[in-house]
């Protein structure tokens, strides 16, 4: 398997789509369910410092691309999320500022958001069906974050360097 997303991406939505529509309604709901155990302010925080910001949409996108860094990775984070200190990807963006980031080095990968909604409509021929077949089974789609734990905004930078200390000390920023 390739390391790059748009690789990876097309690999995936070739294969749902040569499932049924069902297994491609349980890949959805299982998606979902791995995106929440990451669903925390903490990782948000993380999230925040990495990226010098993090909108509710980029959260998401943050949260698929960790899951896309593999099982090992995304387990060792959603247990201690400062442990993305240690994730090679996150190290490679520590060592320079964020306007030398590429496009495809951002820590966000929306795109895996949507696959199984692709898919879905390319086998069945209803577009958002897949959105239809998961609250016939009892699931919503949870488009949007909903962290749990103490939110990020209430802290401050000395709260947020003693949760993530690791972290702060690879993404300071420049606050003025």
């Amino acid at each position: 398997m390739t390391s790059d997303p748009n690789e990876r991406l097309r690999w995936l939505a070739l294969h749902l789509a040569q499932r049924p529509p069902t297994k491609i309604v349980d890949f959805q709901i299982l998606l979902n369910q791995v995106r929440r155990r990451s669903d925390t302010y903490d990782m948000w925080e993380a999230a925040n410092l990495i990226g010098g910001g993090c909108s509710t949409d980029g959260f998401w996108y943050f949260q698929a691309w960790l899951i896309g860094l593999g099982r090992d990775i995304f387990e060792r984070v959603v247990a201690d999320p400062d442990n993305l200190a240690e994730v090679p990807e996150v190290q490679r963006l520590a060592e320079r500022p964020m306007g030398g980031w590429a496009d495809d080095e951002w820590p966000g990968w929306e795109a895996l958001s949507y696959v199984a909604a692709d898919a879905y409509a390319e086998v069945t021929g209803e577009e958002e069906g897949v959105y239809d077949a998961m609250e016939e089974r009892g699931h919503t789609d949870q488009s949007d974050p909903q962290p749990s734990g103490l939110p990020w905004r209430l802290r401050d930078p000395e709260a947020v360097a003693q949760r993530l200390p690791r972290l702060s000390r690879m993404f300071q920023r420049d606050e003025s």
